[in-house]
């Protein structure tokens, strides 16, 4: 499915990686109603279609004026991609418009502006794990997303290097073990749908595309249930 009429582009973002429920309607890249939830639960299954509903109506806009569905692709909470990701191609398919998908952490890096160093978003997995990966000031990738252990050495080239700000709900469990002096720790920083909007615009101008019907999350590691101790 080609993209087409980039330059009126009217994209629905949809962030559900994370606690953070997030939707928002961008024209152009330019975010023009927002509307997310965050309880410190995930309520996706409630919110979405709700959120999704509410960001049309509020921009203005009608659902068939959409041009294309941006999603938030991983890693995360398992169960929250699959909601997303579901929600988000049921739409294309009903509207026979294309999708987008664009990196979590990406756009978790997104929510601040530094002027010098390097940014580390952080998403909470298991334990002591942590997804990270790294950007400079100017939001360029300077390290692959990767799943690791944090310990008392965790980003310790970079941190000898300039002020590094951490941030993400995986920055918490690194307070306890990383205690540089250019560590900084940004708080209550989660993926939002309203810093997708310039990402998935960049995605549609340039066609970078996903198969609807086999599109997956990147979960990064297997899901694996725990059993109850009940």
């Amino acid at each position: 499915m080609q993209s087409k009429n980039y330059i009126l582009a009217l994209i629905l973002n949809i962030e559900t990686a994370t606690k953070n429920c997030s939707v928002s309607i961008a024209e152009k890249g330019k975010t023009i109603s927002l509307k997310e939830f965050n309880d410190g639960g995930y309520s996706h299954a409630e919110k979405l279609h709700q959120f999704i509903k509410e960001v049309v109506e509020e921009s203005g806009k009608k659902l068939s004026d959409v041009n294309a569905v941006a999603v938030s692709k991983g890693p995360g909470s398992y169960t929250g991609l699959r909601i997303g990701v579901s929600a988000a191609k049921g739409l294309c398919f009903a509207l026979d418009i294309p999708l987008i998908s664009v990196e979590t952490l990406k756009v978790l890096s997104k929510s601040i502006d530094v002027e010098d160093g390097f940014v580390i978003p952080l998403l909470d997995a298991r334990r002591m794990e942590v997804y990270s990966q790294v950007f400079n000031a100017e939001n360029l990738e300077l390290e692959e997303v990767k799943a690791e252990i944090i310990d008392n050495t965790s980003f310790k080239d970079y941190l000898d290097k300039n002020a590094v700000y951490f941030l993400g709900d995986g920055a918490e469990k690194c307070k306890a073990f990383i205690k540089h002096i250019n560590a900084n720790f940004i708080d209550n920083c989660f993926p939002s749908a309203k810093e997708m909007s310039e990402l998935s615009y960049l995605k549609f101008k340039k066609n970078d595309l996903e198969d609807v019907a086999y599109f997956e999350p990147f979960y990064l590691k297997d899901f694996v249930v725990t059993k109850s101790k009940k």
